[in-house]
C-alpha cells in the first residue's frame, strides 16, 4: 500500500504541533516530579480551543467526525513534548459512546465541546488463552475480572485507569451474564470513587477507579465496539511514543554533533551513530504500524487487533530504546534532573506498563496470526472424500 497523509491530516498536525508550542510542558514535568504538590498547567482549555475532545465525536453531535488515525496524528504531537493534556481517556470513551450515539447525542454535543470530560475505563477483551474480559491488577501480572454490571448499576474495580481523575463523565466496560457491556457513570454520584495515583511519569493522569453499585445509562454497544476502544487505546499510546522516539532522536542527533570528544564530534563514532540509526530506524517502522492501526479503525475493524497490537509492541520497544540512548548519547548530563532525557524515560517506562503492557500485546499479535494462518490452511485444505 502506498499511503500518504492528506493534505487535512498534515494541517491537523502541524496545528497540534504549533498549539502545543506555547506551552512549557517538560519544564512542568520537572516542576510536578520535585513537588508533587505543584500542579500541571491546566491544558485542557488548549484542547478545547483546537477542537480535540470531538475528534472521534460524530458531526451530527457536534464534533469533527475524524477517524483514528487522525487522533493518532494529535497524540503524536503531545508525545513528542509530553504534554499533560488528559485526552487518550476522553477520546477512547466518545469512540465507545459514539456506537450508541442517538442515544446519547446531548451528552456526546458536551464532551465535543470540552464542556465536560470524560474517561474510559477499559476492559481487556478476551483471547485465546483467556476467556473473560479482564482489568489490571494493582500490583502483579495476574489480571483480575472486569466489573460486574446487574440492571442499571455496576460494581468492580479498575486500577491505572488512564485519565480519570478530574472526569465528569465515565464510560464503564463490564460484564453483565458473560457479555461485555457499557455504562455511563457520573463520576460524582453515589458509589464511584476515583483516587489519584502517580507513577513514574506527573505528566500522566491515572486513577484507580472503585464502583459499588453505582448507577449509569447502558451503551447500546456490541463487543465488536467496545473491544475497539481497547484496540484504539493501544494505537493512541503508540501515537504518542512514535512523538517522543522523533523528539529524543532529533535532540541526540543534534547533541551528538556538537559535543567533541577526542578531537572529533561523538557522532562520528560507530558505537554512537549506529545506535541513532538504529532509533530512526524504529521509529520508521512504527510510524508504518501507527499508520497501519489507523487504517484498519476506520476501513478494515476486522484487522484493528492484529494492527494496533502490533504498533504497540513496536512502540514500547521504540520509546524504551530511544529514551536509553537520549540519556546515553548526553553522557553524564543526561542522568541528571536538569536535563529532559530522565522524563522521556519516565514517560517510557510508565507507557510500557499501561494497558496490558507490551507483552500482553506481544501475545495478542502472536495469536491473532496463528488464528488467521489456521483459518487459510483450513480454507486450502482438500474437501474429504
Amino acid at each position: 500500500m502506498n499511503f500518504e497523509l492528506s493534505d487535512e491530516q498534515v494541517l491537523l498536525r502541524e496545528a497540534a504541533a504549533g498549539a502545543l508550542s506555547r506551552v512549557k510542558t517538560v519544564e512542568a514535568a520537572r516542576g510536578a516530579l520535585e513537588d508533587q504538590v505543584e500542579a500541571l498547567p491546566d491544558l485542557w482549555p488548549l484542547a478545547r480551543d483546537a477542537g480535540w475532545p470531538g475528534l472521534l465525536v460524530p458531526e451530527s453531535c457536534g464534533g469533527a467526525g475524524l477517524g483514528g488515525l487522525d487522533a493518532m496524528l494529535v497524540h503524536v504531537e503531545l508525545g513528542r513534548v509530553l504534554a499533560s493534556v488528559p485526552l487518550l481517556g476522553h477520546v477512547i470513551a466518545t469512540a465507545v459512546l459514539a456506537a450508541d450515539a442517538d442515544a446519547h447525542a446531548e451528552l456526546l454535543a458536551q464532551l465535543a465541546s470540552g464542556e465536560r470530560r470524560a474517561a474510559l475505563v477499559p476492559a481487556r477483551p478476551p483471547d485465546d488463552l483467556e476467556s473473560d474480559w479482564t482489568v489490571e491488577a494493582t500490583r502483579g501480572r495476574r489480571r483480575e475480572p472486569a466489573p460486574g454490571i446487574a440492571g442499571d448499576a455496576v460494581s468492580g474495580f479498575t486500577p491505572w485507569v488512564i485519565d480519570a481523575p478530574g472526569a465528569d463523565v465515565l464510560v464503564v466496560v463490564g460484564v453483565r451474564d458473560g457479555e461485555p457491556g457499557a455504562l455511563v457513570v457520573e463520576a460524582s454520584d453515589a458509589g464511584v470513587e476515583v483516587e489519584h495515583v502517580t507513577r513514574f511519569d506527573a505528566t500522566r493522569s491515572l486513577g484507580h477507579v472503585t464502583l459499588d453499585g453505582a448507577g449509569g445509562q447502558p451503551v447500546a454497544a456490541g463487543a465488536d465496539e467496545i473491544a475497539r476502544g481497547w484496540y484504539l487505546a493501544q494505537g493512541l499510546l503508540a501515537g504518542e511514543a512514535l512523538g517522543a522516539v522523533e523528539e529524543a532522536l532529533k535532540r541526540s542527533v543534534e547533541y551528538a554533533k556538537e559535543r567533541y570528544t577526542f578531537g572529533r564530534a561523538i557522532g562520528s563514532y560507530q558505537a554512537v551513530k549506529h545506535n541513532l540509526v538504529e532509533v530512526l530506524r524504529r521509529g520508521d517502522n512504527l510510524r508504518s504500524l501507527i499508520y497501519y492501526a489507523g487504517w484498519a479503525s476506520d476501513s478494515k475493524a476486522d484487522e484493528l487487533a492484529v494492527a494496533a497490537s502490533a504498533a504497540r509492541v513496536a512502540a514500547d520497544e521504540a520509546i524504551d530504546f530511544a529514551a536509553r540512548q537520549f540519556i546515553s548519547v548526553h553522557g553524564g548530563i543526561g542522568a541528571t534532573w536538569e536535563h529532559d532525557a530522565p522524563f522521556y524515560f519516565r514517560r517510557a517506562e510508565l507507557s510500557r506498563r499501561l494497558l496490558g503492557g507490551a507483552g500482553d500485546a506481544a501475545g495478542r499479535v502472536a495469536a491473532e496470526l496463528f488464528a488467521q494462518s489456521a483459518a487459510q490452511s483450513a480454507a486450502a485444505a482438500p474437501a474429504e472424500l
